[in-house]
């Protein structure tokens, strides 16, 4: 009954009406968060050590911490914004998303920009999820013996790699039908609680290993490799798209934005300490994703499947701006459970095509990442606030804008240049 009211009250939907549905805000501070830690955390750490070992330590942190304060500043722009679109009259009165801000500020343009922007970078993340998940299982529990039965099954079928992910597959589907934010809270939590103990397990191994083994390591890596180490702490601090949508399901609005700083300040040193350790542990030998250094036994088994746990679980936390702009666009903002089936259908075709996660990775995070954390954020703060801000107001928001736009063009430049040379 409630499910049918809910539909009929979402049929005339046109595109300025809010891309989510008017609803009273359920999640406490605790759950609020949870969803910001998740959305923000995902598979970017586990490159953190490598990025550290190509651009320093030292000048790692300072750029790592430089991306947190920008993407904080940026996220908090949005949220304002938001805030002042809603207090004019003309019927915006509920912008709970992004893609309504964009619309709000720049018409059916702005909308579709964002959009594709978000679609592409959310749908992005989940398919290196369902590439990092896939490949670790495949080499924890793929039989290495190629007289293996196992073995013969996949060689006259499909890799390692596809049945895992075809494995995951219909679970996925199940997770992926939860309709709101509010509900996802506790596989947030649970998700959280296994990642940070994953990166627990890691951290303390780091430790034991620097105090038997001592490589040398350098602070400054050169200006060469700045616009990778950049491109990386970009990546690291992903889900911009999630902001206004948490904080639209949030009981307590008006304390967001110390829940936001607050998650945002532990990630960073989470971020740091991971990365710090990591390369001080190994050294010139880190590898590109850092468990791969761990080795074999039940340490590393323990923590590559926490990894898995936590990426799995996330999935569909990554995929819920997906969900309703797809659901805006083709269903008139009604909750539709094929189209988001068919979503996690295509997601895991593309990863099962995709021959590099790397490389992939590096240019999904450099041409969209930078867009959507920075650049728009900060043109809509400054088409809204033109007005009333003093030249330092204006100074900040086109300086923001046009450090996006450098990012977003050589950060391309080079994971395009890293994927003609693998290719050659």
């Amino acid at each position: 009954m409630a499910a049918t009211s809910a539909k009929n009250t979402q049929r005339s939907q046109t595109e300025d009406t809010p891309l989510i549905a008017k609803s009273t805000p359920l999640s406490s501070q605790s759950k609020s968060f949870a969803n910001v830690f998740i959305a923000i955390v995902g598979a970017g750490v586990l490159g953190l050590p490598y990025a550290f070992k190509r651009t320093g330590w030292l000048m790692s942190l300072i750029m790592l911490f430089s991306v947190a304060g920008l993407t904080h500043y940026c996220m908090m722009l949005l949220v304002n914004t938001r805030g002042k679109l809603q207090s004019f009259s003309g019927g915006f009165s509920k912008i709970n998303s992004f893609g309504d801000v964009g619309f709000t500020v720049c018409g059916s343009v702005g909308r579709f920009v964002v959009d594709v922007m978000i679609v592409l970078s959310q749908a992005g993340f989940c398919i290196g999820y369902l590439i990092f998940i896939a490949n670790t299982l495949a080499n924890l529990f793929n039989s290495p013996s190629p007289d293996s039965l196992a073995s013969q099954i996949l060689a006259l079928s499909m890799s390692a790699k596809s049945w895992y992910m075809w494995g995951c597959f219909p679970f996925q589907l199940g997770l992926n039908s939860i309709a709101t934010l509010t509900h996802l809270a506790p596989l947030s939590i649970f998700a959280d609680v296994v990642d940070l103990a994953a990166m627990g397990v890691v951290i303390v191994k780091d430790v034991f290993i620097i105090m038997e083994n001592r490589p040398e390591v350098r602070a400054f890596g050169g200006l060469s490799v700045f616009f990778y180490g950049m491109g990386v702490a970009v990546y690291a601090f992903e889900g911009i798209g999630m902001v206004l949508p948490i904080e639209s399901e949030m009981r307590e609005r008006e304390k967001f934005g110390r829940i936001l700083g607050l998650s945002m300040g532990l990630i960073s040193v989470i971020y740091g300490a991971f990365g710090v350790l990591g390369y001080f542990a190994f050294g010139n030998d880190t590898q590109d994703i850092i468990t791969a250094n761990l080795g074999p036994g039940l340490i590393s088994l323990l923590v590559q499947l926490g990894l898995c746990i936590n990426l799995f679980f996330t999935f569909p936390l990554m995929m819920n701006p997906v969900y309703e702009i797809l659901e805006r666009r083709f269903w008139g903002g009604r909750y539709c459970l094929w189209l988001r089936w068919l979503s996690v259908l295509l997601v895991t075709l593309v990863a099962l095509m995709v021959p590099n996660f790397a490389d992939f990775m590096s240019l999904v995070g450099s041409s969209v990442c930078c867009g959507l954390g920075f650049v728009l954020p900060a043109l809509f703060h400054l088409l809204v606030f033109k007005e009333e801000m003093s030249w330092r107001g204006w100074s900040i928001d086109v300086g923001i804008v046009a450090l996006g736009l450098v990012l977003a063009v050589s950060g391309t430049w080079y994971a395009l240049m890293e994927i003609f040379a693998v290719k050659v």
